[in-house]
């Protein structure tokens, strides 16, 4: 079974798990999430399991001690602290979605720490269409409506058909959303408002993966595209890009976790 652990050093406090046998480091940086991601661990460590022979994977979530201005650079600042502190360095990353954008940011200014880079429906930076998805979120935390969040947070992440099958289960869920979970959510989704690594693209060494999805209702096809664009002129660069599986097609493709491990052996 997975196995939490923390990570204290100054202000930071962040949770981990950790799962897998393997020699290789395996890094996942999960997007945006209404409640702590340790939560989940055993259903991570369950949809991950194909790792688990050639790789021992840790999962960050997000610090514990953080300020109303906490920006995703603070995030990857954050993470690389926790991730030397662990003695973690030449990882395979994974960055899913603001996960991504933490892992962009990670591999620009620690290149040490990324030795191979995989981007899941992530953006080098949010237009303002992309904001205003991100700014209902914040009016329903702000409004303390968690079954409104949770419902509204599904429809735009998932395809209707996924979405339909557990909007119950979203329903179950918010019910157990504490207050300050939703302010740490703000907190959170806020960050992605002024996040911006777009003129710092070409500075990411590591070969990268890109997978992206045309149906985007997030961040939309093009942010994935304007990676590709900074970067396609490398040998080592690689892009997918999936129909039919929404925003959280790492959740939701059947082939997610394979193309990832061919990038990673190849």
């Amino acid at each position: 079974m997975a196995e939490i652990g923390t990570v204290i050093k100054d202000r930071i406090e962040m949770d981990y798990c950790r799962f897998g046998t393997g020699n290789g480091v395996f890094v996942i940086l999960p997007g945006l999430s209404i409640r702590s991601v340790m939560i989940a661990k055993d259903t991570i460590e369950e949809a991950y399991c194909v790792f688990k022979d050639d790789y021992t994977t840790y999962v960050f979530d997000r610090n514990r001690n953080i300020t109303d201005d906490y920006s995703i650079y603070d995030m990857a600042d954050d993470t690389a602290a926790a991730m030397k502190e662990l003695g973690l360095f030449d990882a395979c990353v994974f960055g899913a979605s603001q996960g991504g954008m933490i892992a962009m940011a990670l591999a620009i200014k620690y290149p040490e720490l990324v030795g191979k880079l995989v981007l899941g429906s992530t953006s080098p930076h949010v237009k303002p269409f992309q904001r205003e998805v991100v700014n209902r979120w914040i009016r329903l935390a702000a409004d303390k409506d968690r079954e409104g969040l949770y419902q509204e947070y599904g429809k735009e992440i998932y395809p209707p058909d996924v979405y339909e099958q557990y909007k119950d289960a979203f329903s179950k869920m918010a019910q157990d959303v504490t207050d300050e979970e939703l302010d740490r959510f703000i907190i959170f989704a806020k960050s992605i408002i002024n996040y911006d690594v777009s003129r710092d693209l070409k500075k990411i060494k590591c070969p990268v993966l890109a997978l992206g999805v045309y149906e985007d209702p997030v961040l939309d096809s093009d942010a994935t595209m304007e990676i590709a664009e900074n970067l396609d002129d490398r040998p080592d660069f690689s892009l997918y890009m999936y129909r039919g599986y929404g925003h959280a097609a790492f959740d939701t493709a059947p082939d997610y976790k394979k193309r990832i491990i061919d990038f990673l052996e190849t």
